[in-house]
C-alpha cells in the first residue's frame, strides 16, 4: 500500500509511526532477506533509468536528460556493485587476535531531503543504501522536482514490497511547509537526517537536535600545471563541466593555469568551443548568474546551456558554445563568477608560478568550497603531493573530470555516492563519500584478554599507591 502525504495538515505522527513500525519489522530481517530487497530496488531503479531521467528533465528543465541517465546508473548500478557483498546484518567483522566482534544494527527511521539538481538519482541512491542497511526512509523531494522524485520512490518501493520489504519502508511527502519539514527533522523518533540541498537546509538539519549527514557547497578549483598534457586536461575539464550542464556540486568552478602554458590552455579551450568573455561581458553576466544580496547563484542559470545563459545576459555567442569562461584576477564576492555556480561558467586565472597557483586555488577553495573537492592536472608527483597536502578538500582528483571523478566508481575507486561530505571544514562529520556504513550502528563485543590475577593486582596496587600519596600530600601520577 502506497503512502502519499500532502499539505495542508500533514499528519506527521502518522508518517513517523508508519516508519517506526517498519523499522521494528526490518530489524528482524536476516542478510539474505535484506539482500533480496536491495537487489530488487537496484533492478527497478536501473531498469527505469531512461524513464526517470527524461521525467526529471521534463519537470525541472535543468541539465541534459542524457546525462541524467548516467547519474541514475551511478546511483543504482555502481552503488549496488559497491555494496551488494557488504555485510550489514549481525556479525560483520571479527578480530580474533584482539577478541573484538563487530555487530551491525540499523539506525532506525531516516528523513531524507533531496535536491532539484540530481532529483531521481539522489532518491534512488538514498533508498538503495537505506534498504541495504534495513532502515525505513521518508523522502521529502525538492518542490520543483516533486513528480520525478515521487515516481522514482514509488517504482523502487513497489519493487521492495514484492521482494518482501515491510510496508512503509519507503514513504514520500509530495508537498510540505517549511515548518513541517523542520518538525519532521526534529522529531524524537527520527534517527538520522540525510540532507542534500541548500546551505540553509543543511544547516537546519544540523541544528535539528537529531544526527544528520549533510553536504557542503563545491566551488572546485582545478590547477593545470607545467607538466600537464594540456589538450587532455582541457578535454577532461569540459567532459566534467558540461556534464548535465554543470549541476554536480563537484564540477570545476575555476581554472588556474600556469603562465608557462596558459596560452596553450586558452587555445585548446577555444578549439573546443569555449567562449572567453570580455571585461564588459563579465560585468553583464555577473548579475544574471549571481545574487550578490543573498550571496548565492541565481536559480535561473542552474543547469542551463552556455548559449542560453549568454542570451540572458545580452551576450552574443555561437549556439554550440560549450562553456563561458571569465578571465579574472580577484577571488571572492567582488568577483561573483569566482564563486560556486552550477552551470557551464568557469572562472579563469593565470598564475606566474606553482606557489602562486596554489595560493589562488586555496583562495577559491576558501570562498565556498572548504572540505569538498580540488583537482589537479599534472605529471609531476612532487607537485601533486604538495597540492594534496595544502588543499582543504576531502577529494583530491588527479588528471580526472571532477564531476564524475568525485562521484566515484567511474575514473577511480572512490566509493560511488550521490552524497559527498566535506569534513569539519565544511561543517560535516566526515569527508567520506556517504554509503551504507554510515547508516549503521556498529556494536563491539570486547572479550577480556588480560589475566584476571594480573589485572586485579595491578589495579589494586595502583589504588594503594594513590591512597598513600594522598595521605602524604603528594600528587600521584
Amino acid at each position: 500500500m502506497r503512502q502519499e502525504y500532502h499539505t495542508p495538515g500533514l499528519d506527521i505522527e502518522k508518517i513517523i509511526n508508519n516508519s517506526t513500525k517498519a523499522a521494528d519489522i526490518f530489524r528482524h530481517f536476516n542478510q539474505e532477506q535484506t539482500d533480496r530487497i536491495t537487489e530488487a530496488v537496484f533492478e527497478a531503479g536501473f531498469n527505469n533509468r531512461h524513464h526517470l531521467a527524461k521525467l526529471a528533465y521534463k519537470e525541472t528543465k535543468l541539465g541534459r536528460w542524457e546525462d541524467k541517465i548516467l547519474k541514475n546508473v551511478i546511483a543504482t548500478r555502481f552503488v549496488y556493485d559497491d555494496i551488494k557483498n557488504v555485510k550489514t546484518v549481525g556479525m560483520i567483522a571479527e578480530d580474533k587476535e584482539q577478541e573484538i566482534v563487530e555487530v551491525a544494527e540499523p539506525v532506525g527511521p531516516i528523513f531524507a531531503v533531496t535536491p532539484i539538481t540530481n532529483p531521481t538519482s539522489t532518491v534512488l541512491f538514498k533508498i538503495l543504501i537505506s534498504m541495504k542497511s534495513r532502515n525505513p526512509i521518508i523522502i521529502r523531494p525538492h518542490g520543483s522536482a516533486r513528480k520525478c522524485s515521487v515516481e522514482a520512490a514509488s517504482i523502487v518501493y513497489d519493487a521492495a514490497l514484492k521482494a518482501g520489504a515491510p510496508e512503509n519502508c519507503v514513504q514520500w511527502i509530495k508537498t510540505s511547509t517549511k515548518e513541517e519539514v523542520l518538525t519532521l527533522m526534529a522529531h524524537k523518533k527520527i534517527s538520522l537526517i540525510l540532507a542534500t540541498g541548500s546551505v540553509e537546509l543543511v544547516r537546519a538539519a544540523y541544528t535539528s537536535g537529531n544526527p544528520a549527514i549533510g553536504i557542503g557547497p563545491g566551488n572546485v578549483p582545478v590547477y593545470i600545471g607545467k607538466s600537464a598534457n594540456v589538450p587532455f586536461a582541457v578535454d577532461q575539464i569540459l567532459i566534467s563541466k558540461t556534464f548535465d550542464n554543470g549541476t554536480v556540486c563537484a564540477s570545476e568552478q575555476a581554472i588556474v593555469a600556469n603562465r608557462y602554458n596558459a596560452e596553450e590552455v586558452i587555445r585548446e579551450f577555444k578549439k573546443q568551443k569555449a567562449y572567453f568573455l570580455s571585461k564588459d561581458e563579465i560585468k553583464r553576466l555577473e548579475p544574471v548568474a549571481f545574487d550578490r544580496s543573498k550571496m548565492v547563484m541565481k536559480v535561473e542559470v542552474i543547469g542551463q546551456p552556455a548559449s542560453l545563459i549568454a542570451e540572458m545576459a545580452g551576450i552574443k555567442v555561437p549556439p554550440d558554445t560549450s562553456v563561458l569562461i571569465a578571465p579574472l584576477e580577484e577571488v571572492g564576492p567582488q568577483a561573483p563568477l569566482s564563486l560556486e555556480i552550477l552551470a557551464p561558467i568557469l572562472a579563469f586565472y593565470v598564475a606566474d608560478d606553482f606557489e602562486k597557483a596554489i595560493e589562488l586555488c586555496r583562495k577559491i577553495n576558501q570562498h565556498g568550497g572548504l572540505g569538498h573537492t580540488a583537482s589537479i592536472f599534472s605529471n609531476a608527483e612532487d607537485k601533486i603531493e604538495h597540492f594534496a597536502s595544502v588543499m582543504n578538500a576531502g577529494r583530491i582528483l588527479v588528471n580526472t573530470p571532477a564531476s564524475q571523478g568525485a562521484l566515484g566508481g567511474t575514473y577511480n575507486k572512490l566509493r560511488p555516492s550521490l552524497m559527498l561530505a566535506c569534513g569539519t571544514s565544511g561543517k560535516n562529520i566526515t569527508t567520506d563519500n556517504i554509503s551504507v556504513r554510515h547508516l549503521l550502528n556498529i556494536r563491539r563485543i570486547a572479550r577480556r584478554k588480560i589475566c584476571p590475577h594480573f589485572a586485579g593486582s595491578f589495579i589494586q596496587n595502583y589504588l594503594d599507591e594513590c591512597i598513600d600519596a594522598e595521605k602524604n600530600g603528594e600528587m600521584h601520577r
